[in-house]
């Protein structure tokens, strides 16, 4: 047998079997070189590579790492909501690992941000699960359309950082599969990612590495997944019940192979278990092979640059922009002032596993530097949580005294957010809202850049700035993208995946986070976000899908054609009324109407970016499809779309509606038995109940039953009991009664 020819699993011996459902080392996967099988490398994403320069001995180190286009993470990219610009992204990511011979990259993470404070939002895409999959997709496929594999995470509810190696999240099957899940099963539906990560956490009791009904009721038999399960780096505590649930790799290898050979040999692994899991390993080495092959491939660094360069200009959120402060002319002879350590030493990524050595590294002042930009420059404060220094501030007021505009760079320090921990608050740190008041007291003409991996609070220090640039950690470009943005290269186009609140306390999880006695309550249930900032009308900072640019856009003509029994058509025309060339993102929402669960006043389910030119239009067309329009039936266990009226809002922030059109659905027809705990009210809305109820009233007109009681305050307890319980209201009659209506019912359903 040759070195590349790959076995099937019945080539291999029991303990080789074993053997490939547990790491080499902490970055390699198991090799079988005698039959042909190498342990191929895995390393850390998710916004570029970060491979390890000890990882070719197996030992972890996250801060020596081989050079890597450090693209802007997701908190960033997640704005761009340009998912052909992702998928770019994810080919430039792949190239990379051709090179450095990585034959899966661990990413992208599509965790929801159920709480700005969560310490690793800066790594996950949005509040809103449709978002999510909509643009982390693009990663995947773009990743492996080069032959190299990705790795969906963490799958699921990894929503905190706080004791997130065993916090219990308790979460109902209704929010699950509306909020927490739709991103991962997106992405498996369309683009069948390689591999899939678990994450550390419990979910109603059971680890994610255990969740046979996650792992395989799930994802593999409802969602159609075809690859391999790894585990978190040390979230498998139990080879034999995780193989059984249907986690392929256990990461890093524990060095219990031998668990798994002796339950094989005792029947509490089934051997066509094992055989599952290990062919699963064989069949994820054997998609690697033909890429892992090629050698001596050097990526573009230049172009590759570019790309982050680009997806950095479009991860730009222009919050506020009073008296067209922005953009910056620099021909027109103005003095600026740039102020803040984060024009000279960039934060332009997340701290923790994902923590990549860029290839280059330009920042604002390098950027000017190179354009030759004039501009005065003082350092303000230090990126640290120390006092402010009395000097430094003092240096920051005069350079701003003596311009005509002034750049602050304001933001969090990794110190304040990283993965491994959540923040405790919202708050930049207080040195910086003070150096702003006092250079806005000497000079008013202030614009403020941010650089933060989550939201911060804005409201409060938002009167001393007339311009506010969202550019959240922008990659290793992020210098030359705010020069482009700041002095009108380009106009900014990002949109907020993410709202930001007034107040923390604002935030329907705080009631419950980050959890107690090791366990987390999702009591907010669907409402994440502006689901329920916007249903209950509550008032926000900035809402979800915000952005302004320099341009003007009308949205016009909207219609909505209703294409199947609950499926319909969105055409909206999109106008450029400016004279400047820029992009406008049409927002699509579903706004359900009267329902028998409570439901979020709307909900994203469709979204286009369009580049126009000056004066220029364009329609789009936005399809939404039965799931659009359904919620997640706890009584039906399935999605269930109900018959009546939902209203088609289009957009361009789920605050901004340009127009509202309607579509009337059929609804799916779903009904369930009707049995003696069904309540009489339950029995009339039913088609066929309704049958056997008419009949029961027949027979009380006819003297046959004793007639049915026709108050309002009778008919109501009536309505809203089980028919077993109608002898409390009717006494001895209410059994002949129930008896009557269930065997009706039997007769007519038979």
């Amino acid at each position: 047998m040759s070195e590349q020819t790959y076995p099937s699993v019945k080539d291999l011996t029991l303990e080789e079997k074993a053997s490939l459902t547990s790491g080499g080392d902490a970055w390699h996967l198991q090799g079988v070189e005698s039959k042909g099988i190498p342990g191929y490398m895995i390393t850390d994403g998710p916004h570029g590579l970060r491979k390890s320069l000890a990882s070719s001995t197996g030992e972890t180190d996250l801060d020596d790492s081989v050079p890597a286009t450090c693209f802007p993470p997701a908190a960033g990219l997640s704005s761009s909501w340009n998912p052909e610009l992702i998928h770019q992204v994810g080919e430039a990511m792949a190239e990379e690992c051709i090179q450095e011979k990585v034959a899966v990259i661990l990413g992208p993470g599509v965790n929801i941000k159920r709480n700005p404070l969560g310490g690793r939002c800066f790594e996950y895409w949005s509040e809103d699960p449709y978002l999510a999959g909509h643009e982390a997709v693009g990663i995947v496929a773009g990743v492996q359309s080069k032959g190299v594999g990705t790795s969906l995470k963490h799958f699921a509810a990894n929503n905190q950082e706080t004791d997130r190696l065993r916090v219990d999240a308790r979460i109902s099957q209704r929010a699950l599969r509306e909020i927490y899940l739709p991103a991962f099963e997106h992405i498996v539906k369309t683009a069948q990612p390689w591999t899939i990560m678990c994450s550390y956490n419990r979910i109603n009791g059971v680890h994610s590495a255990q969740n046979h009904w996650l792992l395989t009721d799930v994802l593999r038999s409802e969602w159609g997944f075809e690859g391999i399960v790894m585990s978190d780096w040390g979230a498998d505590h139990d080879r034999v019940a995780s193989l059984n649930a249907g986690l392929n790799l256990e990461m890093p290898p524990s060095y219990t192979d031998d668990q798994v050979v002796y339950a094989a040999r005792d029947g509490r692994i089934s051997p066509a278990q094992l055989d599952r899991m290990a062919q699963g390993m064989i069949d994820l080495t054997n998609k690697a092979r033909a890429a892992m092959s090629i050698d001596g491939y050097r990526f573009d660094v230049d172009a590759h640059d570019e790309v982050a360069h680009q997806a950095a200009i479009e991860s730009v959120v222009l919050l506020k922009n009073d008296e067209a402060i922005l953009p910056l002319d620099p021909s027109a002879g103005e003095k600026i002032a740039v102020i803040g350590e984060f024009a000279r030493t960039p934060r332009y990524q997340g701290g923790g596993s994902s923590h990549i050595t860029p290839t280059k590294m330009t920042s604002f002042l390098d950027t000017l530097a190179e354009r030759g930009i004039e501009a005065n420059f003082a350092l303000g404060f230090t990126l640290d949580l120390e006092p402010a220094d009395p000097a430094l501030e003092a240096e920051a007021v005069e350079a701003a005294k003596t311009a005509d505009k002034v750049l602050m760079f304001l933001g969090l320090p990794e110190a304040a957010e990283s993965e491994g921990f959540d923040r405790e608050n919202l708050d930049m740190p207080a040195k910086q809202i003070e150096l702003l008041k006092q250079v806005a007291e000497v000079n008013p003409n202030v614009a403020v850049v941010l650089s933060n991996g989550s939201v911060v609070s804005v409201h409060p220090w938002a009167q001393y700035a007339k311009g506010i640039l969202e550019s959240w950690l922008l990659g290793q470009a992020g210098g030359p993208a705010l020069a482009d943005v700041i002095f009108g290269k380009v106009s900014p186009s990002g949109k907020l995946a993410q709202s930001i609140p007034l107040d923390i306390n604002d935030d329907p999880s705080m009631l419950n986070w980050p959890g107690e006695e090791g366990h987390v309550d999702y009591g907010e249930g669907v409402f994440v976000g502006y689901r329920y900032y916007d249903t209950y009308n509550k008032a926000v900072d900035y809402p979800f899908g915000y952005g302004l640019s320099y341009a003007t856009f009308e949205i016009s003509d909207v219609k909505a054609t209703k294409t199947g029994d609950n499926t319909a058509t969105v055409t909206a025309t999109v106008t450029n009324t400016s004279d400047v060339d820029a992009a406008e993102t049409v927002q699509v929402y579903v706004a359900p109407g009267k329902a028998d669960v409570a439901r979020p006043v709307h909900e994203l389910k469709g979204f286009a970016k369009v580049f126009l030119k000056a004066g220029e239009s364009e329609t789009v067309t936005i399809d939404l499809d039965e799931r659009a329009f359904a919620y997640w039936s706890e009584k039906f266990n399935d999605w269930h779309v109900e018959a009546g009226e939902y209203g088609i809002e289009v957009g361009a922030s789920s605050r901004d509606i340009a127009a509202t059109v309607s579509v009337e659905l059929d609804g799916d027809g779903k009904t369930q038995p009707l049995t003696e705990w069904s309540t009489f009210g339950e029995w009339s809305a039913d088609s066929d109940g309704a049958k056997v109820v008419e009949a029961l009233a027949a027979a009380g007109e006819a003297g046959e039953l004793p007639k049915l009681p026709d108050n309002a305050m009778m008919r109501m307890f009536l309505n809203s009991m089980p028919i077993n319980s109608l002898p409390t209201l009717m006494g001895e009659a209410g059994k002949d009664i129930t008896k009557f209506l269930l065997d009706g019912y039997a007769e007519l359903t038979k």
